[in-house]
């Protein structure tokens, strides 16, 4: 389980995130909501430690993060950021390697190729194995690296806006295939994700921030409402019952 306590980031005297705590579920999809500069992006790259906190403390599996081992913090957490890019001429098939390298040490085994081709597979990639990155379309090229998270085959898996540069089809794709990771291998997925339709029908949990702190959080059935859905985006969302689910409508 990933939990954390007052967490805080502030940049001269200006917060960013103020006194965040939450103790997240240790399986399913974890969405993280709300506008820009809401606070979504720093919490999460202070939970993969990419960013450090002002104050607070952050715990993966009952250890704090601070007294986690680099590589092992590795093979248990995985984050892709925002519009990741590699100035290196590499294929897609050795980006994807990359996200082998806590447990092989750049020695793959044969374990370690059968992972590649699995994410690879997953992902829809395969055929681009031998394409240079530099070569991809920018939806080719998040996908590629979308199948190097998979590839590193952790508990937690964290994404940084991973629909950016995708069309509706690869978008939905995608959040088949967290969805289906999160039933059928157990990870935990935690997802910064701005089309809040996808959120409805795909996450297990919400947490939404406004202005740097956690307004609302709980099981996605309780957060996808009106009010609260106006209150954190401040504009007009209604909230209607489809296909099973919810819908938000706030094109109108």
């Amino acid at each position: 389980m990933i939990s954390f306590t007052n967490i805080s980031k502030k940049y001269r005297e200006e917060f960013v995130l103020k006194e965040a705590f939450a103790a997240l579920p240790s399986e399913g999809i974890i969405a993280f909501i709300g506008g820009n500069g809401a606070g979504k992006s720093t919490l999460l790259n202070i939970i993969s430690r990419l960013l450090n906190a002002s104050g607070g403390s952050v715990f993966i599996d009952g250890k704090n993060l601070c007294e986690w081992n680099t590589r092992e913090l590795a093979k248990k957490l995985t984050i892709l950021g925002q519009s990741p890019y590699s100035a290196a001429r590499i294929t897609v098939g050795e980006l994807v390697a990359f996200g082998r390298f806590p447990h092989s040490g750049g020695n793959l085994s044969e374990e370690d190729k059968n992972k590649i081709s699995e994410a690879l597979a997953l992902t829809e990639m395969e055929h681009l194995r031998g394409r240079f990155i530099d070569e991809l379309s920018g939806g080719q090229r998040q996908m590629a690296y979308i199948a190097m998270a998979i590839a590193q085959d952790t508990k937690y898996i964290l994404f940084d806006e991973p629909l950016n540069n995708l069309d509706m089809n690869r978008s939905v794709k995608i959040m088949k295939l967290l969805h289906r990771l999160s039933r059928e291998r157990a990870k935990s997925v935690l997802i910064v994700v701005h089309d809040i339709n996808f959120v409805s029908f795909y996450a297990d949990y919400v947490v939404a921030l406004k202005n740097g702190r956690i307004k609302y959080a709980g099981d996605t059935d309780s957060i996808m409402r009106s009010d609260i859905l106006c209150d954190i985006y401040d504009t007009d969302i209604s909230v209607e019952p489809y296909g099973g689910g919810k819908i938000c409508v706030y094109y109108k």
